[in-house]
């Protein structure tokens, strides 16, 4: 059940119109979220800049994902955990048992873990973080650019897993149930 009506892309208008014919254009489909957040053109057109900006920003693809995942099973948005699992093992090329570890913000790979930890710590902390999580993200490697980039996909991961919850928005990924409920 889908509380918000979702807006499709052959009776769309105006700005709503010219957003979801970009993401068809880009993604070669238009997923039920920004059907759904094309409801608000400016929502939708703030999401995809930021997600835009951000994909090409220093973080590869398969650390983002693991982010995503991480974000997503943290506040039980199954859309999210859904999608980024699919985007995970199928574009970013994350294998099954690492998707998996991301689901408590782990990993086999030290630097990853330690940007994982420090997202989590982000999110758990809501933007407080111990500065021994900070140091260790930056003596794993992560530069000063990275860990910025880490705050600004969870603050992503956070608006699409709040909106996709609040708007019950039809799961159009495999679905991946959450571990617990909420």
């Amino acid at each position: 059940m889908t509380g918000f009506a979702p807006v499709e892309p052959a009776t769309a208008t105006g700005k709503a119109a010219e957003l979801l014919a970009d993401v068809q254009k880009t993604l070669g489909l238009t997923p039920n979220m920004t059907k759904a957040m094309a409801n608000s053109p400016a929502l939708l057109q703030g999401y995809l800049a930021l997600s835009g900006a951000l994909s090409g920003g220093a973080l590869p693809a398969p650390v983002r994902e693991r982010l995503a995942v991480a974000t997503a099973e943290h506040n039980g948005c199954e859309y999210c955990l859904s999608a980024h699992t699919y985007i995970g093992a199928n574009l970013a090329k994350v294998d099954a048992p690492e998707l998996e570890a991301a689901r408590d913000a782990k990993s086999s790979d030290p630097r990853i873990q330690a940007l994982l930890t420090l997202s989590d710590a982000i999110a758990r902390g809501r933007g407080q973080v111990d500065d021994t999580v900070l140091q260790a993200a930056r003596d794993a490697g992560a530069t000063d650019e990275e860990i910025g980039e880490v705050v600004g996909h969870l603050a992503l991961n956070v608006l699409t897993n709040y909106f996709n919850t609040l708007a019950k928005v039809d799961n159009d990924w495999p679905v991946v149930p959450l571990r617990a409920a909420v």
